[in-house]
């Protein structure tokens, strides 16, 4: 079953060529605004067309320029609406916005790196608070680089992944990493 996969993955990118991974930067910068659109799907397929670090490199910008996009486009252009209409109806709270804002560096760069947190949610709930954008990006442009290779790394090799649990361990040790990372740029860059 999943050599047939691989056989349709192989034939589909010899046949579309270059819109293939057009198709697929276009979808990742979408992603994070579209939530029904599966990320993993089109990281894998730019690791299968570009190579490991082709693929990685414009994966990885792709999704932070989506992520950014919707940051903004909910920083400015939902978030007045929002005060106005969700906190006056008490739907949410100013403490809920607080938190948010707040987060520690670290922690948003962790949220950001785990591979099964909706990017979506992440970057509306940062659009809709305080959240200085320098904070945001800085955390993005870490976290997705541990997203980013997880799944290109578990979609190119699923199957070894699957039969040889110590790629998911290896996965789990970047989390660290990233975690670890993300404290010591916190300590000298001082994002608050």
């Amino acid at each position: 079953m999943f050599q047939e996969i691989n056989d349709f993955i192989d034939t589909l990118l010899a046949n579309i060529g270059i819109f293939g991974p057009i198709l697929g930067c276009f979808f990742i910068t979408f992603e994070s605004i579209l939530p029904f659109l599966p990320l993993f799907v089109f990281i894998t397929l730019n690791f299968l067309a570009f190579g490991n670090i082709g693929g990685f490199i414009i994966s990885w910008i792709f999704t932070c320029l989506g992520c950014s996009l919707s940051f903004f486009l909910f920083r400015k252009k939902v978030q007045t609406w929002f005060y106005k209409r969700l906190h006056k109806k008490g739907l949410i709270s100013k403490e809920t916005i607080d938190l948010i804002t707040n987060l520690k560096f670290e922690e948003l760069t962790t949220i950001i790196a785990l591979p099964f947190t909706p990017a979506f949610l992440v970057n509306i709930a940062a659009g809709l608070s305080d959240m200085s954008y320098k904070k945001f990006l800085t955390a993005l442009m870490l976290g997705k680089i541990f997203l980013v290779y997880f799944w290109g790394f578990v979609g190119v090799s699923l199957v070894d992944s699957i039969k040889n649990p110590i790629y998911l361990v290896r996965v789990g040790l970047l989390l660290v990493v990233a975690y670890i990372i993300s404290k010591v740029i916190n300590k000298k860059f001082k994002i608050k």
